[in-house]
């Protein structure tokens, strides 16, 4: 079993409902066990700002898939939830992002590990950082430094 890290947001319909629905969802999945969710927090979008804020948190699970098979089942959720690709960084039902696949490092044109915009978002690091506070990413840096790193959070935790 690999362990993984999974970012959770949502910021159409009821997204805290969304989460908690998708959370009862894996639950009953073979895909991923052993499951364990952050607090839910509310943030500003990134990227255009007309939409709702996001509610995000970040899962941890165990998993037997490969990184491309589990990047698909992720993608499958997604669709499952109504997700419908429109414009980057815009309004969505649910986006899962792969964040971290134990320690490895991948570079391939559909899946970057670890996801490479995760130093710079406290809307990940803050849930990685409740879930895992000794957590240390491949390539050395450990997640309280660049939880520490971020100026400010304009995360509210909700949940």
């Amino acid at each position: 079993m690999t362990e993984v890290y999974i970012a959770l947001g949502a910021n159409l319909g009821d997204p805290v409902t969304t989460l908690r629905k998708l959370l009862e969802h894996v639950q009953q999945l073979s895909e991923l066990s052993h499951c364990r969710c952050s607090s839910f927090y509310r943030s500003k979008p990134m990227g255009p700002q007309d939409q709702p804020d996001y509610v995000n948190a970040v899962l941890y699970a165990e998993t037997e898939l490969a990184p491309l098979a589990l990047l698909d089942f992720l993608q499958q959720l997604e669709n499952d939830f109504g997700r419908v690709r429109g414009r980057r960084w815009g309004a969505r039902t649910l986006d899962l992002d792969l964040l971290l696949y134990s320690h490895l490092k991948l570079q391939h044109e559909r899946l970057q590990v670890p996801h490479p915009g995760l130093a710079e978002r406290d809307f990940v690091l803050l849930p990685l950082a409740e879930l895992a506070p000794e957590l240390v990413l491949p390539d050395g840096r450990a997640i309280g430094d660049l939880l520490d790193a971020i100026a400010s959070h304009d995360l509210v935790k909700i949940t």
